[in-house]
């Protein structure tokens, strides 16, 4: 087997070290933009947690004001009879 030139060896390895670098950086990079992406989908879906419980606030008062025009008032929480039936 023939013998590698230290020069040669030196390039190659310097050669490899630096493509290993740029893929470190790069890596870091998207591991980054990833990041950054979650983040930003986190704080989208909170902001349209607060419009979602909005919402829900709005339907509630709609269907209270469905009952209240139908004649039907909320049910009692303990025997779940309408209270306009209670005696």
């Amino acid at each position: 087997m023939a013998e590698t030139d230290p020069k040669t060896m030196q390039d190659i390895t310097l050669v490899v070290e630096t493509l290993l670098q740029q893929m470190q950086d790069k890596f870091q990079i998207m591991s980054d933009q990833i990041i950054g992406r979650n983040i930003l989908l986190t704080w989208r879906q909170f902001l349209n947690f607060d419009d979602m419980s909005s919402r829900i606030d709005d339907l509630e008062k709609n269907i209270a004001d469905l009952m209240t025009q139908a004649g039907v008032e909320e049910l009692d929480a303990e025997n779940k009879i309408p209270t306009a039936q209670k005696s």
